[in-house]
C-alpha cells in the first residue's frame, strides 16, 4: 500500500519534561483523538511520580491506553508494546477516532513503525554470567566489549546504560550475530499498515530544558517520590536489577535508600541521569525521518502545531 494512502497516526514525540503531555493533552481538547502511552516506565501500576505519569483527574478527562498496565515485577518490551499498540489503534478506529501517540520511549516508536526481528528470549543464565563480570569489571568495560563485537549498538546505547548493554551482549553471546543486524533484518509482514505523522518535540535552549528536569526531579521529591519507592521495595519478588527498578530516578532512589548513596548524591544522580537520557532521546530524534519539528519552549507551540496540522490535513475525518 502506498504511505500516503495509509490511515494515519498521530505521534507527539520528544525528550523527558518537553510538554509532550500538556500538547497531546491540548490535540485531544480540540479533534477526536484518543491517547496511547509510549513510555516504557508508565506501564508499569504503582510508579506514578517518578514517571511524571498524569494524574487521576488529567486521567479521567484524557484516558492513556497503555498506562498501568503491569506490575513492576514484570518484564515489558518493546514486542510487547507493538502488539499492545496495535490492538489499542483497532479499537479507538473501530470508534471513529484518531489514534494519537504520546511518549518518548524512542525504541518503541522505531518497533511499532519498522516491525521487529525475532530477537531470542531472555536467557537467565547468560544474564548472570553478564551480572557477575560487571560486577567485577564495570559496565564500562562491558560497553567496550559491546564496542568490538557491535559497534553500532554501542554507538546507541550509553555507556551508562547497564540494562541495554546487558542485553545487546546477551543477543550476542546467544547468537554470535550482533544485535544491530537483527535490527536489520525486519521482517515484511511486521510493517505498520499505517502511516505515522510525526510531531517532535526538540528545545531549543539545552538549558532550559535541563532545568526544567532539575525542577521537575525536586518536585517529585516534594510529592513523595522516596515513599513511593519505599512502597514499591516492600512488594514481594521486587529488586533493584529489575527493569522497572532501572528507570531514571528509581534506580538512584533505590540506591540512597538501600544506604550506597547520601541523599545530596542521589539528587545529583538522578538529575545527571536524566539530563543523560535526555540527550540519547534528542539524538534518536534528529535520526528520525519523515518528522515535523517544534520547539517546545516557544510560546506560541500550539498555535504552530494547528497551522501544520490543518495544512497537511490529518486529522480530516475522511482520514481516519
Amino acid at each position: 500500500m502506498d504511505l500516503a494512502a495509509k490511515p494515519p497516526l498521530l505521534c507527539v514525540m520528544g525528550p523527558t519534561a518537553s510538554g509532550k503531555t500538556d500538547l497531546a493533552l491540548e490535540l485531544a481538547r480540540r479533534f477526536p483523538c484518543d491517547l496511547i502511552s509510549v513510555d516504557s516506565a508508565m506501564v508499569y501500576r504503582g510508579m506514578d511520580i517518578g514517571t511524571a505519569k498524569p494524574g487521576p483527574e488529567v486521567l479521567r478527562q484524557a484516558p492513556h491506553r497503555l498506562i498501568d498496565i503491569c506490575d513492576p515485577t514484570e518484564a515489558y518490551s518493546a514486542a510487547r508494546f507493538r502488539e499492545d499498540a496495535l490492538r489499542e489503534v483497532e479499537l479507538i478506529r473501530d470508534a471513529g477516532r484518531l489514534p494519537l501517540l504520546v511518549g518518548g520511549t524512542m525504541l518503541y516508536f522505531r518497533a511499532l513503525e519498522r516491525g521487529l526481528s525475532p530477537l531470542p528470549s531472555a536467557d537467565p543464565d547468560v544474564r548472570r554470567e553478564l551480572e557477575r563480570e560487571a560486577q567485577e569489571l564495570g559496565w564500562q568495560t562491558l560497553h567496550s566489549r559491546l564496542a568490538q563485537v557491535d559497534p553500532q549498538a554501542a554507538r546507541r546505547i550509553h555507556p551508562n546504560d547497564p540494562q541495554r548493554i546487558q542485553r545487546a551482549l546477551e543477543v550476542y553471546r546467544l547468537t554470535g550475530m550482533p544485535m544491530s543486524e537483527w535490527f536489520a533484518r525486519l521482517v515484511d509482514a511486521d510493517r505498520l499498515p499505517y502511516r505515522l505523522v510525526k510531531l517532535v518535540l526538540a528545545p531549543g535552549d539545552r538549558d532550559v530544558l535541563g532545568a526544567r528536569i532539575a525542577d521537575r526531579f525536586h518536585a517529585m521529591l516534594e510529592q513523595g517520590f522516596l515513599e513511593e519507592v519505599k512502597a514499591l521495595r516492600e512488594r514481594p519478588g521486587l529488586g533493584p536489577d529489575q527493569p522497572s527498578m532501572r528507570s531514571v530516578g528509581y534506580r538512584q532512589a533505590w540506591a540512597y535508600l538501600d544506604g550506597r548513596l547520601t541523599r545530596d548524591e542521589m539528587i545529583e544522580r538522578a538529575i545527571i541521569a536524566t539530563r543523560q537520557y535526555a540527550k540519547r532521546q534528542l539524538t534518536w530524534l534528529r535520526s528520525e525521518s519523515g518528522a515535523e519539528r517544534f520547539d517546545a519552549l516557544s510560546p506560541t507551540l500550539l498555535n504552530k502545531v494547528l497551522k501544520w496540522l490543518d495544512g497537511i490535513s490529518c486529522l480530516h475525518q475522511t482520514d481516519l
